[in-house]
């Protein structure tokens, strides 16, 4: 396999799958299925999953509510998705841990790197929730910090798109995808990979991003083997 650690981001809008809202148990199960095909080559599997199915809390900040209140809101989404994943990888047969960056020890652990990484070791996946555990940063920031704490060796975002284009896909029929780009080129094109405090965390740390449609199955398997699939941005 191409990678022995990975840091998968997924959006939490992933899992609503066809619906408006909420969490499609149908979308985490195939998920969870990809995931495991992954996970059974001996992959470590590190995780961080967005909230914006439930709430975002710079949409809360923009209707007049407090944006720190709003984004306190937002990580606690963020642990539902955690935990309907959890549940859906256990479903499949796998070990998991469910770590937050905010205490909710009824429920998860709290976030310790050490233990973090033994987990891995011991090829449990493991799922952080809480975002960093502060506000005014989102899940991307939260999965470039993790990935590196954690000593990943690459982050995979997964997406509804299969890759980065040169404007958005669904508006623009005439975007050019890349399969290949670099942080400085993805900078000079304005182009939206991860918001600019997760990009520029992840570019001065020569952590790459692999940027993929994780709704066709079997691309996260191929990925984690070496093919090219979607479009990584190199250091």
């Amino acid at each position: 396999m191409k990678y022995n650690r990975i840091l998968l981001k997924l959006s939490g809008e992933a899992l609503m799958g066809d619906r408006q809202y909420g969490i499609d148990p149908k979308r985490l199960a195939e998920y969870a299925d990809e995931i495991k095909q992954v996970h059974d080559q001996g992959v470590q599997i590190a995780i961080v999953i967005g909230g914006g199915n439930i709430f975002r809390g710079v949409v809360g900040a923009s209707n007049g509510m407090d944006r720190v209140q709003g984004d306190y809101m937002g990580m606690l989404a963020t642990v539902i998705n955690g935990m309907a994943l959890q549940g859906a990888l256990e479903d499949k047969g796998m070990q998991t841990r469910l770590q937050t960056a905010l205490k909710i020890e009824s429920i998860a652990e709290p976030y310790i790197k050490r233990r973090a990484v033994r987990h891995l070791e011991k090829g449990r996946i493991v799922i952080f929730g809480a975002g960093t555990g502060n506000p005014y940063f989102t899940t991307d920031t939260a999965a470039v910090l993790r990935g590196m704490e954690v000593g990943a060796d690459v982050i995979l975002k997964g997406t509804r798109v299969d890759g980065v284009y040169t404007a958005d896909p669904e508006k623009d029929k005439n975007a050019v995808k890349f399969d290949f780009i670099s942080f400085e080129e993805v900078l000079q094109k304005g182009l939206n990979v991860m918001d600019t405090t997760a990009f520029t965390l992840s570019q001065e740390n020569q952590l790459p991003i692999v940027v993929f449609d994780m709704n066709k199955a079997g691309n996260l398997l191929k990925i984690c083997q070496g093919e090219t699939i979607g479009t990584v941005v190199t250091i």
